[in-house]
């Protein structure tokens, strides 16, 4: 079947390609730093964030010098930030032991933090046209119509199929092309609902078509059920300042700066979750005002609710078993700290409508 199905493929993908900023040039760190960007986010995302990232950091040894809050700060909208702290770790290693340079070794590349089986195929295939396969989303839905995979590609035993069948159909030139051509056609025909076979350069040769199949491959397990959480935040005004916290460096958006907030309890409302999750969290005491903003968000399958309350400082000094700091900033300021997107947006309801550009 290679034979067969890299030329038609590599043809397709010289047609029909997306014009993106990362495709270029070879260079290996513009390459590193676009896959990681598009692990679990969509390339039309990507693009609104490559070119300032780059700007900032437009080398590996930039990228190493800088603060870790500077690159989640860049890093901000796009989600998944333990990404962004291990690109971050491991561009210091290459700084400090090759130059800054990205190694064209698979056994070096694997060993620096962030960088498995997938990262290490799409850059070094991409790079140095190394022969690794790549399997993501994308590329697994396509193997699995092609090929007639029946099973849930989740399971162990299907995965390492898969990493096979993806192997097995490598051409011997043009590796990073075919690597990237496999993805691209999942991204624009060979779809997750609706596929345009009629548009699908191995259309003659997908299993899945022949067998029409196609609306019911890849095979998956049923989503876990959502789980609606109810949390309440508090913003705390001394003046014209406001009280932030730091996250610690594991866990949940790690590193990154918050509102406290906090679960609210079976038997609690909102009004009590957030009194007592100031004192708990900040030791600080203030007087609670109303509810000013309602931010719903989701993260993986749990739906949540944070339900935002204002309130005046009144005593205490910092201290916490959760947040590593606390700082009081001027509102002006927030747009320096690195937060989640739901933090986001109780930040810009904070400001004026003109400061409001500075997110």
């Amino acid at each position: 079947m290679r034979r067969r199905v890299a030329p038609k493929l590599l043809a397709w993908f010289r047609r029909h390609q997306r014009d993106l900023p990362w495709r270029r040039d070879r260079d290996p760190y513009r390459i590193w730093v676009s896959e990681v960007m598009l692990q679990q986010t969509q390339a039309a995302t990507v693009v609104r964030f490559f070119e300032p990232f780059l700007n900032r950091f437009p080398t590996v040894a930039a990228l190493a010098e800088a603060d870790e809050q500077d690159v989640l700060r860049l890093w901000e909208g796009m989600g998944y930030y333990r990404r962004a702290r291990h690109l971050h770790q491991a561009a210091r290693e290459l700084a400090a032991r090759h130059q800054g340079r990205i190694p064209d070794d698979p056994a070096v590349l694997r060993t620096l933090p962030g960088v498995g089986r997938y990262i290490l195929g799409a850059v070094l295939s991409q790079a140095f046209d190394h022969p690794l396969p790549i399997l993501e989303a994308n590329s697994e839905r396509v193997l699995c119509r092609l090929l007639g995979q029946t099973e849930d590609p989740r399971r162990g035993p299907v995965r390492r199929w898969l990493w096979q069948a993806a192997e097995e159909l490598l051409p011997a030139r043009q590796v990073g092309d075919f690597n990237q051509a496999l993805m691209e056609l999942g991204a624009l025909v060979c779809t997750p609902a609706a596929p345009r076979c009629d548009r699908c350069p191995l259309a003659r040769e997908c299993v899945a078509r022949r067998r029409n199949l196609q609306d019911q491959l890849p095979a998956h397990a049923p989503p876990p059920a959502v789980v609606e959480e109810r949390e309440a935040a508090v913003v705390v005004r001394r003046g014209e300042q406001v009280f932030l916290v730091q996250r610690p460096g594991h866990g949940r958006w790690a590193g990154m700066w918050e509102f406290p907030h906090g679960s609210v309890a079976a038997a609690e409302t909102h009004e009590e979750a957030a009194a007592r999750l100031l004192v708990q969290l900040t030791g600080l005491r203030a007087d609670l005002g109303t509810e000013f903003l309602t931010v719903r968000h989701a993260v993986t399958h749990h739906r949540i609710t944070l339900v935002c309350f204002e309130a005046q400082y009144r005593s205490g000094t910092f201290r916490s078993e959760f947040y590593v700091q606390g700082r009081w900033v001027g509102a002006h300021e927030l747009h320096h700290f690195p937060v989640s997107a739901p933090q986001r947006r109780l930040a810009r309801a904070l400001v004026g409508d003109r400061q409001q550009q500075l997110f």
